[in-house]
């Protein structure tokens, strides 16, 4: 199914089935990096097998790491101890977010020279402020094109950390969680981060800090804007815990959770529950507040229909600063909610694969929704009536974004079949998302 140019689907009026989620994309790269930087072999388990991460596992393999791919999403990976055996390298990083950001703090530590680059999208993402934080301990990086995004040149430096590392939190928590992990791999002495401004996205700091701490490293929080982080000991910074199992990826079941509330369910998803670390796991929270029916245990979520006895959800305000992933599918589920849905806090959206807010505001459009559109927040309103749906002849367009097309795959239980232009950009964080879609919509 996704591997057509674009896919009609639709309408449908029943969801029901469950799920087995794919490995988390935020989970996979850490662990990835952190194993690379680990003395020991690490074997990871339900890895998440999409561009992403195969961007992270490409890179540490020009960087002359052993990252053997098995059978059945498991991955072995030789840990360097920290230092990479190759220090000269130019490292093309596709639109991972999730892997540019890490390794150039871990490469700036390395005492080498790269070059990291990726497609005409990245070079649009900002990287300045992690580039400012690598700054204030002696890294040399410099831009190639535009000052403050890729490509970068990191160059041989010296690194000395003498004061408080200072950080912005309020574009990206990336940059953030770019030096916690690297940083422990230079700290002679105990190493304090501080955070200015607000923190977004504080949950995907948590997946950071908890993965830290299974390769040994614990950072210390005294308050909500700090981070220290220990002394590097004499053996190494990283030991690998032997085997880590990567949880199924909330992100991705928040999809999977909206076809349950809004094509009747029941709808389960496996791999994420009660006991995840993942921000993204809130989305149920939401979908809780907007009427849904929902179950969950240590590993599952259910989700059955809607509360109201009209069949539909309310429309609600929230604050998405925790949940900013997820929160697009809240845009499209506001299509079946009585009332506004004003989404607030999502300016991250802004510098994400595309401007999703932008994007997601045209395409709401094109099926008929009431949009209005802010600096950092979006109201969804739904039509008026099933004539005022809108079946675009030009179809859903996606812009290379796959969280777009996955999340407007619920706009195909509305009257009108629905075309959705690029189906293959899933396969950034979730390959074969339109076949498990199908298996439980009719």
């Amino acid at each position: 199914m996704s591997g057509l140019p674009d896919i009609r689907i639709g309408p449908f009026r029943r969801a029901q089935g469950a799920i087995i989620l794919p490995g988390s994309k935020s989970i996979s790269n850490r662990a990835l990096l952190l194993a690379a930087l680990s003395s020991g072999t690490t074997t990871l388990t339900n890895l998440l097998d999409a561009d992403d991460t195969q961007v992270m596992r490409n890179a540490l393999r020009q960087l002359g790491l052993s990252v053997i791919d098995q059978a059945d999403k498991v991955c072995v990976i030789e840990g360097c101890g920290g230092r990479f055996p190759v220090r000269d390298a130019d490292l093309f990083m596709g639109n991972a977010g999730t892997a540019i950001r890490p390794l150039t703090a871990a490469l700036a530590m390395q005492g080498g020279n790269y070059r990291l680059s990726g497609v005409a999208r990245m070079h649009e993402r900002p990287i300045r402020d992690l580039v400012d934080g690598l700054r204030q301990v002696g890294a040399k990086i410099e831009y190639e094109l535009q000052e403050g995004y890729p490509p970068i040149n990191i160059l041989a430096s010296d690194i000395q950390i003498k004061d408080v590392v200072k950080v912005r939190g309020d574009v990206s928590s990336q940059f953030l969680t770019a030096l916690l992990m690297a940083l422990p791999l230079v700290a002679i002495n105990p190493v304090r981060i501080e955070v200015v401004g607000e923190l977004i996205s504080r949950p995907y700091i948590d997946i950071t800090l908890k993965l830290m701490a299974r390769f040994g490293v614990n950072v210390v929080c005294p308050d909500m804007q700090s981070f220290v982080i220990p002394v590097k000991t004499a053996d190494g910074v990283y030991k690998s815990p032997g085997q880590l199992s990567v949880e199924g990826d909330a992100s991705s079941a928040s999809y999977f959770l909206a076809l349950g509330a809004i094509g009747g369910g029941p709808v389960r998803v496996l791999g994420v529950g009660n006991d995840s670390i993942q921000g993204d796991i809130a989305f149920a929270d939401a979908l809780t507040l907007m009427g849904a029916n929902i179950t969950a245990g240590e590993d599952w979520i259910e989700v059955s229909g809607v509360k109201n006895t009209n069949g539909k959800l309310n429309g609600i305000t929230i604050d998405c600063t925790e949940i900013p992933d997820a929160a697009m599918t809240l845009a499209v589920a506001a299509l079946y909610a009585e009332g506004p849905t004003r989404l607030n806090n999502i300016a991250s959206w802004r510098v994400k694969e595309t401007d999703r807010i932008a994007a997601m505001a045209k395409e709401l459009k094109k099926v008929g929704a009431l949009v209005e559109e802010g600096p950092d927040y979006i109201v969804v309103q739904a039509p008026n009536s099933p004539t005022e749906w809108k079946s675009p002849s030009e179809g859903i367009d996606t812009y290379d974004d796959h969280r777009m097309a996955m999340c407007f795959s619920l706009a195909a239980f509305g009257p009108n079949a629905l075309k959705i232009n690029d189906p293959n950009c899933v396969a950034k964080t979730f390959p074969t998302y339109f076949g498990e879609f199908a298996k439980v919509v009719s």
